[in-house]
């Protein structure tokens, strides 16, 4: 007989496959952060730094000096022996006339033999100083170099020359065809004109500063010269001024004392001097009144100025930064104060589950406070709801006053958060705020610096 044999299924062991949770776990991670990503905000971020932004007053004047023009009274070739914008006094060469043109023509040969280490030395002061002085940005100045050279060279030749043959120049004088003319009196010696020379602050019209009309005349270009004509003009004292077409609102900004320290932007010399105002029909016009220097720029009828008048320090952030916020405006004596932790609170009137009256005491992030309000946001109270005054009857609803805030948002936290700004300067780029300040912004902040893409509390992915 046969037997039936029994047959017993065993169940595998349940076992925990570590890996696949893992996988698991870091699959959700990524999904979570990807989708943080894509719903959260994309803004690049600025890190707040000191800085400084000195104010931009820079202008340009017209330049009136005490000078005199004087005429040849011969009529030949024309040679000058001092260089151009140097002090002469009545016993100086100043130039000679040729009318023959054959000491000239000698002058020439013979200074082209004598160039010699004591005539190199006088160009060699003239490049260093336009080295020590040199800027890209005015690289127009180079031209005004060249002549000046070129200038300086010649007259260091011709002076020598004409000592080589002084007894050539000297039978020519007896011939009375070859002219050497000293300086009148002393001063700074220049050769040019430009109609000018008589211009004073009683006389100066405002179309004088439209440069596209000036002309400047140079008494060394030809090389010769007529009688009666300009060869050289004197500048005879060194007390100069520089009439300054100003805007109305730069006359609060100067200086109450009558001083003003300047910066001249064709070699950057800074010196103090006194200042006027004056009005001349509807322009005003700053007066610089200089006692030294002049021969500095003695070969220039205008000159840029830069006013050195202030520069503001503080914490340095773009203006893109920078945007508004509306804010309610609550009275301060709404605000009660814990003493002991210095926590504000307002005492809000509100109905419970039963429709009952009660008050609630809330403490509200406050972003802004003055003397009589504090500004906060719709985040813990909302327009409409009743304020209460303790140990009174006097309530203030909520919204009835509203303002805008400068400010910035903040994002070290990994969201906005709206922070009020003080400016104290502001250019087209920056902006300079002031530190210290109680709601504002800290060194090395994190900040939108788009501040118009943002809202408070938003999530930010920073780049």
């Amino acid at each position: 007989m046969r037997q039936n044999k029994k047959v017993v299924k065993y169940k595998k062991p349940f076992h925990i496959n570590i890996g696949v949770i893992v996988f698991t776990f870091i699959f959700i991670y990524l999904v979570y952060n990807v989708f943080a990503y894509m719903t959260s905000t994309h803004i690049s971020i600025y890190e707040v730094e000191q800085g400084t932004i000195a104010e931009n007053n820079v202008y340009r004047g017209l330049v009136l000096r005490q000078e005199q023009i004087y005429q040849s009274d011969y009529s030949g070739v024309l040679n000058y022996y001092v260089k151009e914008a140097s002090k002469v006094n009545n016993k100086t060469l100043v130039y000679s006339v040729d009318e023959s043109g054959n000491v000239s023509k000698m002058i020439d040969e013979v200074g082209k033999k004598n160039v010699n280490a004591d005539t190199l030395a006088v160009l060699e002061e003239d490049i260093f100083d336009f080295q020590a002085s040199y800027q890209s940005l005015n690289f127009y100045n180079v031209y005004s170099f060249k002549d000046n050279l070129t200038s300086s060279l010649n007259e260091a030749l011709s002076l020598g020359a004409l000592e080589s043959i002084s007894d050539y120049a000297a039978n020519a004088q007896n011939h009375n065809t070859f002219h050497t003319v000293s300086a009148v009196e002393d001063g700074v010696v220049v050769y040019y004109t430009d109609g000018y020379e008589n211009v004073t602050l009683e006389s100066f019209q405002a179309d004088m500063f439209d440069e596209s009309a000036y002309v400047k005349n140079s008494m060394t270009k030809t090389g010769s010269v007529q009688s009666g004509a300009p060869a050289y003009k004197l500048i005879t004292s060194e007390f100069w001024q520089i009439v300054v077409p100003i805007p109305e609102e730069l006359k609060s900004k100067l200086p109450t004392d009558g001083f003003i320290q300047i910066r001249f932007l064709k070699d950057n010399k800074i010196m103090n001097t006194g200042f006027t105002l004056m009005q001349r029909g509807v322009h005003d016009y700053l007066i610089l009144e200089l006692k030294n220097s002049m021969i500095r720029y003695a070969k220039d009828r205008y000159l840029e100025v830069e006013l050195l008048l202030s520069e503001e320090t503080g914490l340095k952030i773009p203006n893109t930064c920078i945007t508004e916020k509306e804010f309610f405006t609550i009275p301060a004596v709404y605000f009660t104060t814990n003493t002991e932790t210095g926590e504000q609170s307002l005492l809000v009137e509100r109905r419970d589950d039963k429709g009952n009256l009660t008050s609630e005491q809330l403490s509200p992030t406050v972003y802004y406070q003055s003397e009589q309000y504090y500004y906060i946001d719709s985040e813990e109270v909302k327009s409409g709801e009743r304020l209460l005054k303790l140990d009174s009857n006097d309530s203030y609803i909520v919204g009835s006053e509203t303002a805008l805030l400068k400010g910035v948002y903040n994002i070290n936290k990994g969201y906005a958060v709206f922070k009020q700004i003080d400016i104290l300067y502001q250019n087209e780029e920056y902006s300079i705020v002031k530190t210290g300040t109680t709601y504002g912004i800290s060194l090395y902040d994190h900040l939108a610096l788009d501040g118009s893409k943002i809202s408070e509390h938003e999530l930010i992915n920073g780049k």
